[in-house]
């Protein structure tokens, strides 16, 4: 753990999972060093960062510009940082403009999926000084516990439905394609690619609403499972759900979620088992098994 008034950088996605980290960061008595991003990054950061000014500096910066993100921290003396908030996929290998440094790491990537672009950019940091560490040593209670979360428990189809799409998850997810698979009675409906877990949600309750023969074939139950990768590096890209999975799986017409156990991250715990619980939707952790 770093060491009360130490700096923190905090490079930050969208989503709320950066807030989290901020006042985990600042309860453990850390000044926090935001690299914001542009394209990603709620607005709402320089409000929160307002609270205490004396202790939380925010610098916007686009997705490519990897050298100011360098230059920033070193300049605020940062030594070690975190990263926590989604970057879209389509984002990281689309949308961006990359400068001279992050242009030459792309092109000497073997392979452009997250993880080794994201790896590669730990590894530039490290070399400057800059270690990145694991977001979750600030956020460890809100780690999925492994069992069943909700009042309701998985029936059978849903367990066999668990078991199946945790065996296409961690086949998926050793390809760092996605982390997440949507199952109805035995049958994969749908995968995770780059659009993330909410989207691919939606899409297989999209595709359900268009087969007019479903009901015939398919029971209309959609189980969700999200996994990690077989070997999961947690300073980046960590399983994460909250309530607006809740939300989504409830408007696709999914009943249960399924993730795995201390490397799963729920945000707005409370908040996201009482949505589930009001919409029938069970919640279980299931333990890790490689």
């Amino acid at each position: 753990m770093i060491a009360v008034g130490a700096k923190l950088g905090l490079i930050a996605g969208n989503g709320r999972f950066p807030f989290l980290l901020l006042d985990a960061a600042r309860a453990h008595g850390l000044d926090v060093v935001v690299a914001a991003i542009k394209e990603e990054t709620s607005p709402e950061m320089n409000d929160h960062a307002a609270r205490e000014p004396e202790h939380v500096r925010v610098h916007w910066m686009s997705l490519g510009e990897l050298s100011k993100l360098i230059e920033t921290f070193q300049r605020e003396g940062v030594t070690r940082a975190v990263m926590a908030g989604q970057v879209k996929h389509k984002q990281i290998f689309s949308s961006i403009r990359p400068d001279w440094r992050l242009a030459k790491l792309l092109l000497n990537l073997r392979t452009r999926n997250t993880d080794m672009l994201l790896g590669a950019v730990a590894k530039v940091l490290g070399d400057e000084g800059i270690e990145l560490i694991s977001s979750t040593q600030f956020l460890e209670p809100m780690l999925a516990a492994e069992g069943v979360l909700t009042k309701r428990s998985p029936d059978e189809t849903e367990r066999g439905d668990i078991a199946y799409g945790s065996t296409v998850a961690r086949g998926l997810a050793a390809f760092d394609l996605g982390q997440t698979v949507v199952i109805a009675a035995g049958a994969c409906v749908a995968v995770e690619a780059m659009e993330g877990t909410d989207a691919t949600i939606a899409r297989a309750g999209a595709l359900f609403r268009t087969l007019e023969d479903a009901a015939s074939t398919l029971e209309r139950r959609l189980t969700v499972v999200k996994v990690a990768k077989p070997n999961q590096d947690m300073r980046f890209d960590v399983p994460v759900v909250g309530l607006p999975t809740i939300e989504t799986m409830r408007a696709a017409g999914a009943t249960c979620l399924c993730v795995e156990a201390d490397r799963t991250l729920l945000f707005d715990r409370e908040a996201m088992i009482a949505a589930a619980d009001e919409a029938g939707i069970t919640v279980v952790a299931e333990p890790y098994s490689k």
